[in-house]
């Protein structure tokens, strides 16, 4: 068994591959907000594959914002900033991967000013951000910002160094106005629809409460580019250390999991160079929109659509209710009857096999992801990625019993008790508003405008979601899905 470090990589199994670059001539160009799982599995892979390649002058620095984010700048800083990324292909077989694309860590809470200056540095050109749905402040119900976390609202105060993202990238970008460098792109990698005017909204929103003048120079020589971005990443646990070390013999503190699928989808759009993404299997596209609704509405939407009728009828993974038959078939008829119709045709894409090959990706019992996952910060996905199709499907006249019941799904989920009496996995930042509001009466949650805006006023949607909640009373989760099914 061998600690992960940059001494040991020459001894490690001839089944791992490992970085060939020197990794002391990368220069990191790109500062990203949010190393977790899911970035160091797609962002910081592709990276390392173009470091490999040659261009050594596109590496990262990762930043955490977040006093849990020290528990990564531990575990980067004892393995040489490295960590082992194993991708799984649906039939079990896995590969490992040593990467090596993070050059160096900063840590806010140990030195914010480390991080301005490292944003303000002309060398600096992409700031990259994984920051969750809910990071941005923007609210999902009117387009405004609307930041409600501490940190935030503290450097809107203007006291003390700045220490949430929007602080700090506003920081940084005075610094690079005054001192004559031209702004940096923000590349947003967060599952939101428009992601790229998601993080603009936010960071001008930011701005323009600071320094009207700032925000106007930021919108004008800032750029940012929407991207969609895909590969399921299950949470690290101890069984997925262990694995690791069973297989690869690697003692790694923070490895990633991952499917073999992988897909990103970006705009060219870039203020101040970017890497020769294209060459490593990246598409860079005018137009990103039809690809992002696409696997929005489809993916993320359908692991909302699974995820609380699995909890509720005992499920615990996503691969237990994608081999399901009735779950499959319900799945299939949401994306077939509900959200392809509000789909634009995206190029090169057969709408049919991608709605197949999702099923064949959920259905993988080797990733062992989990349903609990995929419900966290409900309250910010369900606006995002299920609501669209929703409001667009009302406008046309068309089916939302799909939808409908897993909204009542929701409503069920919060009560805090699936049918066998196990508690709900509920994590949620506005959870005790949520469970206040189904505990007086279950039809008040569509009345929530932090998450339905008016939407929750259509009459034909609470017809549907009282309808999908009476279902669920008298037949439970399965039984309400095949009356869908049936009809």
């Amino acid at each position: 068994m061998t600690d992960l470090s940059a001494a040991a990589l020459p001894s490690l199994a001839a089944n791992v591959s490992v970085p060939t670059y020197d990794r002391a001539a990368v220069r990191s160009r790109i500062v990203h907000f949010g190393v977790g799982g899911f970035h160091r599995a797609h962002e910081a892979m592709y990276l390392d594959r173009l470091l490999e390649a040659g261009h050594t002058e596109w590496g990262l620095c990762g930043v955490g914002v977040l006093s849990f984010d020290a528990a990564m700048r531990d575990a980067l800083r004892a393995q040489d900033d490295l960590y082992t990324l194993v991708t799984t292909a649906p039939d079990g077989t896995s590969t490992a991967r040593v990467v090596g694309s993070i050059a160096e860590y900063l840590f806010v809470p140990d030195d914010p000013e480390a991080v301005v200056a490292k944003l303000a540095d002309p060398d600096t050109a992409i700031v990259s951000l994984t920051i969750t749905e809910g990071g941005y402040g923007i609210d999902d119900a009117t387009g405004a910002y609307a930041p409600r976390d501490e940190a935030t609202l503290t450097d809107l105060e203007g006291s003390g160094s700045p220490r949430s993202v929007m602080g700090l990238l506003t920081e940084g970008l005075r610094r690079r106005r005054d001192a004559g460098v031209p702004a940096f792109t923000v590349m947003s990698c967060d599952n939101i629809q428009g992601n790229g005017h998601v993080a603009r909204a936010a960071l001008l929103g930011f701005a323009e409460r600071r320094d009207a003048e700032l925000a106007a120079w930021i919108a004008e020589n800032a750029t940012f580019p929407n991207s969609m971005v895909d590969r399921i990443t299950p949470v690290t646990t101890d069984e997925t250390r262990a694995a690791v070390a069973e297989e690869f013999g690697i003692r790694d503190r923070w490895p990633v999991r991952s499917e073999s699928f992988e897909q990103w989808v970006l705009e060219d759009d870039f203020a101040a160079g970017r890497p020769p993404f294209d060459e490593v299997g990246v598409q860079l596209v005018v137009d990103v929109e039809p690809y992002e609704l696409m696997k929005l509405r489809l993916l993320n939407a359908s692991h909302q659509a699974m995820s609380y009728l699995g909890i509720l009828s005992g499920a615990h993974h996503v691969h237990e209710v994608c081999t399901d038959p009735l779950f499959v078939d319900f799945l299939q008829g949401y994306m077939h009857a509900e959200a392809i119709p509000t789909l634009r045709p995206v190029p090169g894409i057969d709408l049919d096999a991608y709605c197949d090959q999702l099923i064949a990706r959920f259905g993988s019992e080797a990733i062992r992801d989990t349903l609990a996952r995929q419900v966290v910060d409900g309250s910010d996905r369900l606006p995002k990625f299920l609501l669209p199709v929703v409001r667009e499907q009302l406008a046309s006249g068309g089916r939302i019993d799909h939808a409908a019941l897993v909204l009542a799904g929701w409503s069920v989920f919060l009560e805090g008790r699936t049918e066998t009496g196990e508690e709900t996995p509920a994590v949620d930042s506005r959870l005790g508003e949520l469970r206040a509001i189904v505990a007086d009466d279950p039809a008040g949650l569509l009345d929530y405008a932090p998450v339905f805006g008016d939407l929750g006023q259509h009459a034909r949607l609470r017809e549907a979601y009282l309808e999908a909640r009476a279902s669920l009373a008298a037949r439970g989760a399965r039984g309400a899905i095949a009356e869908v099914i049936a009809r």
